[in-house]
């Protein structure tokens, strides 16, 4: 084999080698980096995530029970509230994301990571945020059964639309104390009756009885539990006695839409609803209407709208 032939076998295999490489670099070029792998919340994890929540079902479907923004909180046009909705303070500072706790099996105090502590929360909240990554918003539509469940019907009391209450009471001394809080006792006293407004006057007093007279009128209108009740009717008998008759002044049209308070203090349920409730329906044939002392997310579905803020994996 000649000399140039032999030059031109190794510019031919340089080639080649060459063109083998810059087609593999070109290859490669053409395939682009590899792409990042994307963060998404995980069972176990702790996230803090903003939300507004607002009810899918009963008489304040569509309007926002909760929600960890300012701007939605002091917007009631946009965002128009449910019944028992309570602003959380006049501050945005008062408005900061919900710290959560991505399982089912958060203990009552929680996961603390230096400042955040980490809740637990309804079923189908944290569900809905398994694999959700960061800034993206997601709907959860929530029924009963992932939220705060049904109704209890012991919390539940029918009540008359009209009712009496007696012109002349004999309570003890504990009984008139506990009733008339820091008022006097003594025979002739006259004060507003706490509740109703109308005058009482002590009758007669001794170490351990305190008669009261309730001197109400009939038009006379109060709101003890958080509507007008009206007296419709005084019946005076011979002996001093008698009976006041009082209307609750409540149409069907307001059931799901009146917040009362226990002011007596003996509805079922009262105290683990802090003497609240809500007047769930107005029965004008049967003359009653229907106190509810659970929570109104109970027996509700809702709807949250959720976004991941950060992920502690």
């Amino acid at each position: 084999m000649s000399s140039s032939q032999t030059v031109l076998i190794v510019l031919i295999v340089v080639v080649l080698i060459g063109g083998g490489i810059a087609a593999g670099t070109v290859y490669y070029l053409d395939r682009g980096p590899t792409p990042p792998s994307v963060l998404t919340v995980q069972v176990g994890d702790n996230v803090s995530v903003n939300y507004v929540g607002t009810y899918g079902s009963g008489p304040d479907q569509g309007k926002v029970f909760d929600t960890s923004l300012y701007s939605v909180a002091v917007n009631n046009i946009a965002f128009p509230k449910a019944l028992t909705y309570s602003l959380r303070g006049p501050s945005p500072s008062n408005y900061t994301p919900l710290d959560v706790h991505v399982a089912g099996n958060t203990p009552s105090s929680g996961y603390t990571l230096g400042s955040h502590t980490f809740i637990g929360v309804v079923t189908g909240f944290w569900l809905g945020l398994v694999g959700l990554p960061g800034n993206v918003s997601k709907q959860l539509i929530l029924p009963p059964s992932l939220a705060y469940g049904p109704s209890n019907p012991a919390c539940i009391a029918t009540q008359p639309l009209t009712y009496t209450l007696p012109m002349v009471r004999t309570l003890t001394s504990s009984q008139f104390t506990s009733g008339y809080p820091g008022q006097p006792a003594s025979t002739g006293a006259e004060f507003p009756d706490p509740h109703y407004g109308w005058p009482i006057l002590v009758l007669s007093s001794n170490s351990s009885f305190v008669t009261v007279e309730n001197l109400a009128s009939v038009g006379w209108t109060a709101s003890p539990a958080g509507w007008p009740v009206e007296v419709t009717a005084v019946s005076a008998t011979a002996n001093g006695t008698g009976m006041i008759t009082l209307e609750n002044q409540l149409s069907p049209s307001q059931a799901g839409h009146v917040l009362g308070k226990d002011f007596l203090g003996n509805g079922p349920c009262s105290s683990q609803a802090n003497g609240k409730f809500i007047v769930t329906s107005v029965d004008l044939v049967h003359g009653t209407y229907t106190e509810d002392f659970n929570q109104e997310v109970q027996g509700q579905t809702l709807i949250f709208t959720v976004t991941v803020v950060d992920i502690y994996p």
